[in-house]
Formats: structure tokens, sequence, C-alpha cells
């Protein structure tokens, strides 16, 4: 098959390709920068250098796949003249569009938990927005991947576990925190790509259930800390912590009331009535081994 793969070599799209290349697919994959060329080709892909706000280079690069992988490129949540909600739905726009004049047929767009919320959701209802968009098209089959909190979302708390000694947050703390891991991610999307699909159709992805406290134990173990606790704050104390440390206050407001909403249980109600059969291979306790190595070097 001949498929298209967005995120240049990102967490998702790296292991993605290689698991595609693999099983002996035509694999090209988008990159913003030049300078991924020649590490895109050593993979044994093609390397197509461009914009995802591009829609022309977009429909160039899509026509004649059997297959293409979506996904909104992170941003800097710190730039303050970032709107995030113009950024994703410019892109979401750029991705339905290019997708319809291209023809392909096969898509998998990386969406997110919390997906099925008009409102409540914080910075995730930019995504209920462009499934929208894209449940539009037409002829085109779509996969919408739902995938749980990252696993590596967990390394923005290493400072305050050096400072502090503990991990503070709006959620988390006793209730259930659905990991997932980006090589379960990308394993997911494989599939999908790979396989036949006759309308929409959307797949949660989660590596592990396990609470904020069992989170902060499994961390500590694996840093040498294990008193290492998770500490449960008001919305306004994580507010006033992500503006601290530089995070754009309407960014941040997003993320909180995402985050409080996961804790209310309001963000993952659609994933637990369709949650997969089996969850993902890896585990908390082996991410963990990456996560002290990263906690080690700083």
């Amino acid at each position: 098959m001949k498929i298209i793969i967005t995120g240049s070599l990102g967490n998702i799209s790296k292991p993605l390709a290689k698991a595609l290349l693999k099983e002996k697919h035509q694999i090209t994959i988008i990159a913003s920068s030049s300078e991924r060329k020649s590490e895109i080709e050593n993979l044994g892909a093609q390397a197509a250098i461009g914009s995802v706000n591009d829609v022309h280079f977009l429909t160039q690069t899509f026509t004649g796949a059997n297959a293409v992988y979506c996904m909104i490129p992170r941003a800097n949540y710190f730039d303050p003249n970032l709107d995030l909600d113009a950024f994703t739905r410019t892109i979401g726009n750029s991705y339905a569009e290019a997708i319809a004049k291209s023809g392909v047929k096969r898509v998998v767009f990386l969406s997110s938990i919390g997906a099925h919320l008009e409102q409540g959701s914080g910075i995730i209802q930019r995504y209920n927005e462009i499934e929208v968009v894209l449940n539009k098209l037409s002829e085109v089959s779509i996969t919408f991947m739902r995938p749980t909190s990252f696993y590596y979302n967990l390394l923005a708390y290493i400072p305050m576990i050096k400072n502090q000694a503990t991990v503070a947050a709006n959620y988390g703390a006793d209730q259930l925190i659905p990991w997932v891991s980006p090589n379960d991610i990308a394993e997911a999307i494989a599939e999908e790509l790979t396989t036949p699909l006759d309308g929409k159709k959307i797949r949660y992805v989660a590596s592990e259930e396990v609470s904020g406290d069992q989170t902060a134990k499994i961390l500590g173990e694996a840093i040498g800390n294990p008193d290492l606790k998770w500490k449960l704050i008001s919305d306004e104390k994580t507010l006033n912590g992500l503006i601290a440390v530089g995070m754009q206050p309407k960014i941040a407001q997003g993320l909180v009331e995402m985050y409080a909403a996961l804790y209310s249980g309001l963000l993952s109600e659609d994933y637990y009535q369709h949650r997969p059969a089996v969850l993902g291979k890896t585990k908390l306790a082996d991410y963990a081994k990456e996560f002290a190595a990263v906690f080690n070097q700083n």
C-alpha cells in the first residue's frame, strides 16, 4: 500500500512509519523542515517537505495514496501570540479539503479522548470540531483515533518533583487516569490504515488505567523516591501555576478545564462506554524507565 504519514518523525509517526515499512508498505512522511529529509530517507521512506496548512501541497501528496494518517502538530503553549483554536481549525480544514480533492478513500485521524464533547472539555474541544468537519466528507472511510492521556506528558512534572518532591495537579490522586504509550497508538494506527473500512469509526487506545496515587508510586520507585505522592490541588492553584511558568493564560485555562473534566469523569465517560477490549502492551512501569532516564539527565 502507498501510505502518507503526517507528523514528521514525532513520538507516534516515527514508530508508525517503522511498523509499516517493516510490512513492506510504500511510505511517504510529511515534514515541515528539510532538515528531516535525510533521516526520513534513512528509514526507507520518502520525504515530502511542506506545510499541513498548504492545501495544494497536501492534495498533491495525498493524490494516489491508498491511505493517509493525519494529525495536528504540537503547538507552543508558551507563545503569547498563538491562537490555538485558529491554528487547529485551519489545519483541520486543510486536511478535509485535501482529502476531498485528492480522492483518497482511507483516512486515520488522530483525535483525542473527550472529542465527543461539544463543550466542557477545555482544549480538547477543538478535536470535536475537526471530527465534525471530517465526518461530512462523503465516500471517505475514516477512523477517528481517540488516545487517552499520554505517558510523556508526565515529563512536565519533573521540575515540580525535583523542587517539591510531589506531583500536584487538579486531577488524578485517587481517580483513575487512562494512560497511553505513543508506541501503542502507533500500533493501533498501523492496524487501522491497513484494514478495509466502510464508513466512519471511532477507536479508543489506552495502555493502562491507574490512579494518580499509583502513578506517583510507580514513577517514584523508578527515580529512587518511593515516597513520591500525587497531591490534588484546586483548579485555581493549577491555573496560577501554569501561568507562573509562562503558559499563555487562555491555553492554561483550557488545560485546567480539560483536567477538571478528566477528574470529574466527564472527559472519559465515552471512553469507558467504548473502551478497548485489550489495552496496549506498554505499561506505566515500562514507561517509568524512560521517565527516570530523562529525570536523571536534568
